[in-house]
């Protein structure tokens, strides 16, 4: 064999071997957000380096240990992740009717959602370790949706959005000119955001000049990502439901956005 062949080889075999073992740190933390205090969960690559950031801001239901793992899954591919408390006091619903009286308590006073927004971004950005000039969020449902309007009111600090199944009622407000990019992965079969929002959605970023894209996935319903959305349908009797190629779909999506955002090589 040719040594440089083999030295090759030794490399990407070592390169693997490091990527298997890499570790992460978590743990909760908490942090003033307008009118509450939040309790959030902070995930990081377990190494002295100097990473991006990523917020990911939870479903209807609250920061759940599904946004967590989602913040433990970008730490292990080198980001320093803050899973952020909407709601503060770390509240959570267990039936619909509660996440939506939490859930309009932001939608509904937007001032006060982009005030606990920036909190938790104030909040990563001076965490040790962090880039502050590379953040980036994501947002699941409900989160989906604040973190596009965030980058329509072009947060400052945040330099792109990814939603996942997501509200697409974000607007521009006037004067405005958004500066983040905007990622958009969307189940074809949404019934709670039907495709004409999507094109809604298009329609209005693409006037505004605002650099985005729109993935959608066949069959795939609200909340495709998420493995307990089939148990959430029984038991609420709710029109969601998991769809594992969407979601392995998308994550790979994400991956190469957050890439190609902070600028890292393939």
């Amino acid at each position: 064999m040719n040594p440089r062949s083999l030295l090759t080889i030794t490399a990407v075999a070592l390169a693997g071997q490091a990527l298997a073992e890499a570790s992460v740190s978590t743990r909760d933390v908490s942090y003033a957000a307008g009118s509450v205090t939040a309790k959030g969960f902070l995930a990081r690559p377990d190494d002295s380096g100097t990473h991006p950031g990523v917020l990911v801001v939870h479903e209807w239901w609250g920061l759940s240990d599904y946004a967590k793992q989602r913040a433990t899954m970008l730490a292990e591919m080198g980001y320093v992740a803050l899973a952020v408390d909407m709601y503060g006091d770390g509240k959570t619903a267990d039936h619909p009717t509660d996440a939506t009286a939490f859930m309009k308590s932001i939608t509904e006073n937007m001032p006060e959602g982009r005030a606990r927004f920036e909190a938790a971004l104030k909040f990563l950005s001076e965490q040790p370790g962090v880039d502050p000039s590379k953040i980036a969020a994501i947002g699941y449902c409900f989160g989906g949706g604040i973190v596009l309007q965030m980058a329509a009111e072009s947060v400052p600090g945040l330099i792109g959005v990814a939603s996942f199944h997501g509200g697409l009622t974000a607007q521009i407000p006037e004067g405005v000119t958004p500066q983040a990019s905007m990622l958009v992965l969307h189940g074809e079969a949404d019934a709670m955001i039907p495709m004409t929002a999507v094109e809604d959605f298009k329609t209005r970023m693409t006037e505004a000049g605002v650099v985005h894209r729109v993935i959608t996935y066949p069959n795939a319903k609200h909340s495709f990502t998420n493995p307990t959305a089939g148990k959430t349908a029984e038991k609420f009797d709710l029109t969601v439901g998991y769809d594992r190629d969407a979601d392995e779909a998308s994550w790979a999506e994400l991956t190469e956005f957050l890439r190609q955002l902070f600028g890292q090589e393939g």
